[in-house]
């Protein structure tokens, strides 16, 4: 059989090219391409125990695949950090939250998270340059990478193994079909493809339409009752990006119930994050909205779109040191803490949270 063949002759290198371009966000079939050659190795042996030293050899070749590929994002998040980050957004189908979701699993497992994110999709193309931008150790990065590639590559090579007979009988009827059998699995992917991206275009037009931007919200900060600002970017963003639009207050998404109780929802509430489209935003807008708060809009191109207009941010003085979560708290700082300017109408430039007279509250 001519895959036998193919296998036999350059498996190594097919599954080095497709674990290395997994890793570097091409859209390459890393784990269909293990449990080929998984099987293809387990049918070719004539001796039953003959397939484990290739099998071995091949899993280290995919161990070196992986981890040089993953060294390049590791390297672009330790130099660039949060740039390396956005980038790497751009290449999900599910750029809106893939970021978010991994700053998390980050956040609560470390480093470790590189043992299981091969096997979660997009946690993996995310945890990698995450851990250069949080100062994960070299050392500490290749053994942990590895370890991991080495897992998700052992679990597809034995499901090759597992199912070679099977495989092989879904093989001879594809090669029986020839070029339809390509056509039909080119379809399918195409299919799948626009099926994502029509689904994200339908969510965030279904979640949000009516948007703030960033001149309208500076306008509003002179007026009286002054916006409720919400930053609901997770801890580890604001580690990797300490700013902030002053007047801002950190929460969470998930703790909507405690945000709902103690807001008056007469108020106007404003709610950014990093990454332009950012989903979270939108969604905790459409909630309090639905939960009878008047006038909730997302804050277009969030903390980015500020930036770039030319207004000054707060630098924040300590990481996760000021929090506040009651009204009385937001009127304080309104009181304590002068309304941003232009940047280049203001001579002391961005002034940090502590400098501009924020109380330091407890987190929340």
């Amino acid at each position: 059989m001519l895959l036998h063949q193919l296998v036999d002759r350059f498996g190594p290198a097919i599954v080095f090219v497709n674990v290395m371009g997994s890793a570097l966000g091409l859209p390459v079939p890393a784990m269909p391409t293990m449990i080929i050659v998984g099987a293809s190795v387990a049918l070719m042996a004539v001796d039953g125990g003959a397939f484990w030293p290739p099998l071995v050899g091949v899993l280290c070749v995919a161990v070196a695949g992986g981890v040089l590929g993953d060294l390049v994002w590791f390297q672009g998040g330790r130099k660039y950090g949060d740039k390396t980050l956005k980038t790497i957004c751009k290449l999900s189908l599910s750029r809106d939250t893939c970021v978010k979701k991994t700053e998390r699993f980050f956040g609560r497992w470390g480093v470790r998270v590189l043992l299981v994110a091969k096997f979660i999709p997009g946690l993996s193309l995310v945890s990698v340059p995450l851990a250069g931008a949080m100062g994960v150790r070299l050392r500490s990065f290749i053994a942990h990478d590895g370890a991991g590639i080495a897992l998700w590559g052992a679990v597809g090579l034995t499901v090759g193994v597992i199912f070679a007979a099977q495989l092989e009988m879904v093989f001879a009827m594809i090669s029986q079909l020839g070029r339809q059998a390509v056509m039909v699995v080119a379809a399918l992917l195409a299919v799948y493809v626009v099926y994502r991206w029509w689904r994200r275009r339908a969510l965030m037009a279904t979640l949000e339409k009516a948007r703030i931007s960033v001149d309208e919200l500076y306008a509003l900060m002179n007026d009286e009752p002054v916006p409720v600002i919400f930053d609901i970017r997770s801890p580890e963003k604001r580690m990797l990006d300490p700013q902030t639009i002053p007047g801002s207050l950190f929460a969470d998404e998930r703790d909507l119930a405690n945000i709902i109780e103690s807001y008056d929802k007469s108020r106007k509430v404003v709610i950014y994050c990093s990454c332009p489209n950012e989903v979270s935003a939108a969604w905790m807008a459409k909630t309090m909205r639905n939960a009878g708060f008047r006038d909730v809009v997302p804050l277009m191109g969030g903390l980015d779109a500020w930036r770039l207009a030319g207004f000054d941010v707060a630098t924040l003085t300590e990481f996760g040191e000021l929090m506040a979560t009651t009204p009385e708290e937001v009127a304080e700082m309104a009181a304590m803490c002068p309304w941003p300017v232009k940047a280049a109408a203001s001579s002391a430039g961005s002034a940090s949270l502590h400098e501009a007279g924020f109380p330091h509250g407890d987190r929340a």
